[in-house]
């Protein structure tokens, strides 16, 4: 049996100039990422609507997530949210001042 460990924190580069978005862990029902924000966000006039729901938790940083219907969610370390399937939602700001370490869980089946 293999065993593989690491560091939500390891080797994330100097230079970031795109988000950094790795899959961590890929079956059928679940995809668990790492996403490294540094002053990103989502394009002025994208959403994102996934067909699946996306549980997220912020390890470290600052972020606002952005939803179509008006509100806002300001995240700090520790924070995390329940993002529905197809709720339209979008990385409005992330601090320029340091690194913002997301884990993102894509759940592929209904939650109930």
């Amino acid at each position: 049996m293999n065993v593989n460990s690491s560091s939500i924190f390891a080797d994330i580069p100097e230079f970031l100039p795109a988000e950094l978005c790795q899959t961590l862990v890929e079956k059928p029902v679940v995809r668990i990422e790492r996403i490294v924000s540094r002053g990103h966000s989502s394009e002025a006039d994208f959403w994102y609507d996934q067909p699946c729901a996306e549980w997220v938790i912020l390890i470290k940083g600052k972020a606002k997530l952005a939803f179509f219907d008006g509100r806002d969610i300001v995240l700090t370390e520790g924070d995390y949210l329940l993002i529905p399937a197809n709720c339209k939602h979008r990385v409005a700001w992330t601090s320029p001042a340091m690194d913002t370490v997301w884990l993102a869980i894509h759940i592929f089946e209904p939650l109930n």
